[in-house]
């Protein structure tokens, strides 16, 4: 979930399938609602972190679609 994160901030089209990763959680699911809600979570202190060591104008370009993570 990190990786879909940071690719999102960044603009960046992922070529690894996420849809099946995310399918993989719902064994996890079946047993425990909020375990997605709790792993997001981690996963998007985990991407701010990373986008974190960007330099500024890596995610705040305003010609580009990327969001900036380090703002929220």
């Amino acid at each position: 979930m990190s990786a879909a994160f940071c690719c999102a901030s960044l603009g960046i089209v992922p070529t690894v399938r996420h849809a099946d990763y995310i399918g993989s959680w719902l064994e996890v699911l079946r047993e425990d609602n909020r375990a997605i809600v709790r792993a997001a979570s981690q996963a998007s202190k985990a991407a701010d972190w990373i986008l974190s060591f960007l330099p500024e104008a890596e995610t705040t370009d305003p010609g580009s679609d990327a969001i900036d993570r380090r703002a929220a």
